[in-house]
């Protein structure tokens, strides 16, 4: 066994017959559990899935993976002796968080919606000499990315991060499009969330996580960095474990709902889901805090952070999907996020797809990477 194989020993094995049982039985329940109409769902293939984990521990990067069926865990794997139940830095994967966050606030009436304008929480932080256009821009705009703001991500974080008022600078940059225009990644346009989530619940981030998100999921939420006035930075950052991970992947997979408690409404799931801007990078659609891609022909929701923090979430198969990575080391980086892509689309989602012996139909598209990664 080569010195790379002992460091990525799983955390979490079974034995290959056992894992043949759990994934039948796992199959039968998610089938009895399915509308009468549709034909039952596959089986899912072991070997496949068991394929899929080994060509994962080839990734050196890679630090964890965690593969749920219909609520049952088939596949969790720790590698260079990360633990699954250690909170780890998921870095904009956060914006996902951040995005819930939002939802459970407008449903508590804490902010009016999201076509309310941040210029009506945020007012006293806008500069005397600010572009007119500040004010169009919605809690919706800042969700999807499209606030129209000059990006304070890539090379202009920096400088961000080292000013003396985030908020304000973020207000202050200038617009290189209209608010409602073309993506413009930023992870400015987040820590406008959390700030306005901060003025108009009179609470911290952290708190509202805490209360909010790690009580009804049963996940521990750690404090994380905060900007200079106290505001916890939204839309980086954050420590989560991959098991807390997958609960909240779970939930939203569930339609809001984890262990019978309502935790996000059904509602703003689908307005997260639905597509309203794409990265000019990938071309992946991007709704509130989620990108979503084709796998096979089924719509993958996804959160990603630097380095390949991943969390997936593809309905249509009850599959979700954790993979946490050196959070050092960016993802572009010799395709890496591609392989992570490529790992869920055409090592994971095939095992739960049916076989060409129960199906006379295609099986759809492949899901690999072409595009260049954000």
């Amino acid at each position: 066994m080569s010195e790379l194989s002992m460091l990525c020993l799983s955390s979490f094995t079974l034995p290959k017959a056992g894992l043949a049982f759990l994934l039948m039985l796992t199959g039968a329940v998610g089938a009895l559990a399915q509308p009468t109409s549709p034909p039952p769902a596959p089986v899912p293939d072991a070997k496949l899935i068991e394929e899929a984990a080994t060509r994962a521990s080839d990734l050196p990067n890679l630090r964890s993976l965690i593969v749920s069926h219909n609520g049952s865990v088939l596949v969790e794997r720790g590698f260079s002796g990360a633990r699954l139940d250690r909170p780890t830095n998921i870095k904009s994967a956060s914006k996902t968080i951040m995005s819930a966050l939002v939802g459970i606030a407008i449903e508590r009436g804490t902010l009016r919606g999201v076509d309310q304008p941040v210029a009506s929480i945020l007012g006293q932080s806008i500069p005397s000499d600010a572009d007119a256009r500040i004010k169009k821009i919605t809690i919706g705009h800042l969700l999807s990315m499209q606030a129209g703001l000059g990006r304070t991500s890539g090379r202009n974080y920096g400088a961000w991060i080292s000013s003396d008022n985030w908020v304000r600078y973020i207000l202050s940059r200038p617009f290189v499009d209209e608010p409602g225009g073309r993506m413009l990644y930023s992870t400015g346009s987040t820590h406008l969330l959390s700030a306005a989530l901060t003025r108009a619940s009179k609470r911290s981030t952290l708190e509202l996580a805490r209360d909010w998100l790690g009580e009804p999921l049963e996940v521990d939420v750690a404090p994380w960095t905060r900007d200079p006035q106290g505001i916890y930075l939204g839309g980086n950052e954050m420590a989560l474990s991959p098991r807390a991970l997958l609960r909240f992947g779970e939930m939203y997979r569930q339609g809001g709902m984890i262990d019978g408690k309502r935790v996000v409404s059904e509602n703003w799931i689908r307005e997260s889901w639905t597509p309203r801007t794409s990265s000019p990078f990938t071309g992946d659609a991007y709704g509130y805090g989620w990108f979503m891609r084709e796998m096979h022909g089924h719509r993958a929701h996804y959160a990603w952070g630097f380095g390949g923090q991943m969390l997936y979430v593809i309905p249509s198969l009850s599959l979700t999907v954790v993979m946490t990575s050196n959070a050092t080391e960016p993802s572009r980086e010799d395709n890496y996020i591609g392989q992570l892509h490529a790992l869920v689309a055409d090592g994971i989602v095939p095992a739960f797809l049916p076989r060409q012996s129960e199906t006379t139909g295609s099986l759809g598209t492949n899901g690999s990477q072409t595009e260049k990664p954000l």
